[in-house]
């Protein structure tokens, strides 16, 4: 039997040649069991045992062989080298794994097949008729070997039967991967973990300590002492400390940051006895740090906090990001320097000081005022943000600009069709636009045209280069830190409307059921006819009256996004919820006058279903072209202990949340319904997306899952954003070679170079997110300062051991209530974390209770403003409950099609 599969090869002159390698599948493949009679014994290299009698397991008493899985390979070859164990099956599937991922383990697992006296059988499974299998559609690769693995397996089992009447002899699967043992179980393959199968070893004790420890459990560094002069992004060495010193996370919010030496210590001390009544099976590892590796420091944004002293030139300096110490400065400015941000930079840490030493950098300001807090933001959250360079300019396109006939060459000329965009109010960055027409044979032609960003930045060039380390656009609530100069962004890229522009299209041929028939990717020239708000296209669609063709088009497009977006869904896409919120800003001041929460309309989804679309056409081609060097975005799935809170929070409702597959948990959200309660649904949605993991940005060649959880897509990437994202720069890039529109340069293809900037990519994308949010919630207090004391409706988000976290849907704001009041007494309070909830007194808090509450800004602490709250409803007699917000959440302002994982 004949198959074929097809792969590209990277030339020293820095081209790609397509190889096609014929895949044959045989039947003539021994089993390794000497006299079996069903193979006849064929085997190559050493054979297993034939009635293996070694090692006694209490689990499996009955002769058995084993088969791991990769990762028990990769994490467990000293066990598996150890000479108790023998009669081992490794598959032809994990030892292509376990060579891709680790050189070292595989010549170790090569020197143990090689031994004889170990028993071990290299079985070829990938060319073995009945246990080669293909990968389906919707599978990553990681689940195809998965299943590859279980086939042969079972396999196995069913063949071993055949060699006689009485035989016994049964094949024991060994895996450390949860889900996989479970489907092992279901289809009737005997399935152990590592440590199960080893501990089962009665004869062998001493085999346990030859275990590899896989927890990814976190250690916990408490207080000042264990921190032994270190700084958050140190890189240290850390000593595990003996088990009787461990302690636990603690469910109690802090109040407030403590403001002198002696607070600090008193809070510790606080903290220290809230976690000492805990259970032993909540202690986690704790250590201590025993050396300094690699500082990381750099220049800290903040304020000068004067020594009382008089005339005194040492004062202390409070970074505005928490996590880091007070650092102890010496200055002749303190009076001029008092209540303006300043930028101060660490010397050093003297052993016998409490503070490290630094320095006076740069005074940034006055504290509250909109254009210092937004430079600290940028500073704190590192967003390069300073003025293009002459050297980045020069290599912009000289002005007037128009398209030439060297640009026309390799492109197609589309300005004929009805192409149209859709966006936020107020977008002059113009991405992307899309068409749709009826086609002569009755099917539908749809196009999206993204802006031909990789025409105008070449690579390895000064403005090429500035892309690259920005990595993305930064929106804040009233200003955008742009990726490429404003000339590209707002004006040559953008694909404006009545002007020619240079675009990439990826066109389909569909039916009416969406169904793609043909796809097309081309560079071409395009002219918009009209550049529409999400409102003004979705008013064309409803209208009655008005049927031209720019809307006869987006009635298409919405149409057959609907389909799209129901298949999507039917496949187990994730549709989550986190609410956004927009300001509406005074004409004059530009101080935010209001505060909602952004209204959705079909338009969104129409554009957002046709951005996936293309995302995923265009990752399957470049992947195809390039398996190798194929930038791509996965979204890995959540492990278990992530929904804990999800599905205890649904379970207080009598709600039954499944967590086992995206599809599953898609479903249950889907009858997670409460006639009485509309909202419950959202806040669900909500708790789910804080469960989610990062979706990061990947080199194809140096990773084997490419699965997207929360789009349910085998395969992903960015294409449709180039003005603000240099990863959809190489992916254009990618794309321009795979179709001749192009030609390839050799750092395209260097899938170590490609890995480098995904990191960049994936760091700036993150810290990003953050400056969005922090400026979100600086203009939310901008907006409660001028508002004075307001009160709304709360929902329940979290309940912890001392307060509870509250969700305001109006105003999309997330804050803490706390029952505690600093020098008075506090409540009686009971928590319960299984249902969750808090008993104050005689009033239970429940997740997702309806509550009142009253908001205001606090600003006696200049440096950390809060937004506080406090409860109106219920009422909790006898009580006076203080409130805060030092953790507040708040999601980043409007921002066109960005939702999770995307």
């Amino acid at each position: 039997m004949l198959k074929s599969k097809t792969f590209l090869k990277k030339t020293r002159a820095g081209g790609v040649m397509k190889i096609v390698r014929e895949h044959y599948l045989r039947d003539d493949i021994g089993c390794g069991a000497p006299g079996c009679a069903a193979c006849g014994g064929a085997h190559e290299g050493p054979a297993l045992e034939p009635q293996p009698q070694d090692p006694a397991s209490s689990l499996c008493p009955q002769p058995h062989y084993l088969l791991p899985d990769t990762n028990v390979l990769l994490h467990q070859i000293d066990v598996l080298e150890d000479p108790a164990i023998r009669n081992v099956i490794v598959l032809q599937t994990v030892l292509q794994e376990v060579r891709n991922r680790s050189a070292p383990v595989y010549k170790r697992i090569r020197d143990v097949t090689n031994n004889q006296e170990k028993h071990f059988y290299t079985f070829t499974n990938e060319h073995h008729r009945e246990t080669y299998v293909e990968q389906e559609q919707g599978e990553n690769a990681n689940d195809r070997n998965d299943r590859a693995i279980r086939v042969a397996a079972k396999w196995y089992n069913e063949h071993l039967k055949k060699m006689s009447a009485d035989n016994h002899l049964q094949v024991i699967f060994i895996t450390n991967d949860r889900k996989n043992k479970e489907k092992a179980a279901e289809e009737g393959i005997p399935a152990f973990t590592c440590e199960e199968y080893v501990k089962s070893l009665t004869a062998n004790p001493e085999l346990i300590d030859r275990l590899a420890c896989l927890s990814e459990e976190v250690i916990i560094l408490q207080g000042l002492k264990h921190l032994n002069r270190a700084v958050h992004e140190d890189i240290v060495a850390v000593e595990l400390l003996p088990k009787s010193q461990w302690v636990a996370p603690s469910s109690v919010v802090l109040q407030d940051e403590a403001q002198n030496e002696e607070d600090v210590e008193k809070e510790e001390e606080r903290e220290r006895m809230l976690k000492t009544a805990v259970s032993e099976k909540m202690l986690k590892p704790t250590g201590r740090v025993v050396g300094i590796i690699k500082r990381n420091w750099r220049p800290y944004c903040g304020m000068l906090s004067k020594s009382d002293i008089k005339e005194s030139r040492r004062h202390l300096f409070t970074p505005a990001d928490k996590r880091i110490p007070r650092i102890r400065i010496e200055t002749r400015q303190a009076s001029t320097l008092e209540g303006r941000r300043i930028i101060v930079a660490i010397d050093g840490w003297p052993r016998n000081s409490r503070y490290p030493n630094g320095h006076f950098v740069r005074n940034l300001g006055d504290v509250g005022e909109k254009e210092t807090e937004t430079e600290v933001l940028l500073l704190e959250h590192d967003v390069p943000h300073q003025p293009f360079s002459q050297a980045v300019l020069s290599f912009l396109p000289k002005m007037p600009w128009s398209i030439t006939e060297k640009d026309m060459k390799n492109r197609e000329d589309l300005r004929h069709l009805c192409i149209c965009s859709v966006d936020p109010p107020g977008c002059t960055d113009i991405d992307d636009a899309l068409h749709c027409r009826e086609l002569e044979n009755g099917n539908l032609e749809v196009g999206v045209h993204i802006a031909d960003v990789s025409h105008f930045i070449r690579p390895g060039n000064a403005l090429d280069q500035e892309s690259a380390r920005r990595g993305t656009t930064v929106y804040l609530c009233e200003k955008r830190i742009d990726m490429v100069p404003e000339l590209l962004s707002s004006n040559l890229c953008s694909l404006k409307c009545d002007v020619d522009r240079l675009a990439f299209s990826c066109i389909w041929e569909m039916n009416h059921n969406a169904e793609i028939l043909k796809t097309k990717f081309t560079k071409s020239v395009i002219n918009s006819k009209a550049s529409l708000t999400y409102a003004e296209a979705q008013l064309r669609i409803d209208s009655a009256n008005m049927n031209d063709d720019i809307t006869t088009s987006l009635r298409g497009l919405n149409k057959l996004a609907k389909i799209l977006k129901k298949r999507r869904i039917e496949k187990g896409a994730l549709t989550l919820s986190s609410p956004e919120v927009r300001f509406h800003m005074d004409s004059e001041t530009h101080d935010p006058i209001d505060l909602q929460t952004k209204e959705l309309r079909e338009t969104n989804s129409m554009v957002e279903e046709f951005m996936l679309l293309a995302n995923i056409s265009v990752a399957k081609k470049i992947h195809e072209e390039f398996s190798e060097h194929a930038l791509l975005r996965k979204h890995p799935a959540p492990p278990p202990s992530n929904y804990e809170i999800l599905v205890k929070a649904a379970r207080s409702r009598n709600l039954e949340i499944k967590t086992d597959t995206a599809k599953s948990l898609a479903e249950s959200l889907d009858r997670a319904e409460s006639p009485t309660f509309p909202y419950l649904n959202t806040l669900l949605r909500i708790l789910a997306t804080r469960c989610m993991m990062q979706a990061v940005y990947f080199c194809s060649g140096m990773d084997n899952d490419f699965h997207h959880y929360g789009l349910a897509s085998p395969i992903y990437t960015h294409f449709t954003s180039p003005i603000r994202r240099y990863a959809d720069v190489i992916v254009h890039r990618l794309l321009a070679v795979a179709v001749g529109a192009d030609c390839t340069y050799p750092e395209l293809t260097d899938k170590h170079k490609l890995a480098d900037i995904c990191k960049n990519l994936n760091f700036r994308h993150k810290m990003a997110q953050y400056a969005q949010r922090a400026s979100v919630a600086f203009h939310t207090q901008l907006f409660f300062k001028s508002k004075g004391i307001v009160s709304e409706e709360a929902y329940i988000l979290f309940v912890r051991k001392n307060a509870i976290v509250v969700l305001i849907p109006k105003y999309g704001l997330e804050g803490t209530v706390f029952f505690e009041e600093k020098d008075k007494p506090n409540p009686r309070l009971i928590y319960d974390d299984e249902i969750p909830s808090l008993k104050i007194e005689d009033t239970v808090f429940h997740v997702f209770d309806k509550v009142k509450v009253k908001i205001m800004l606090d600003s006696s602490n200049l440096q950390h403003q809060k937004i506080r709250m406090s409860l109106v409803e219920p009422q909790i007699p006898g009580i006076s409950i203080p409130t805060d917000t030092s953790n507040t959440d708040l999601n980043g302002p409007e921002k066109k099609k960005i939702k999770l994982g995307k």
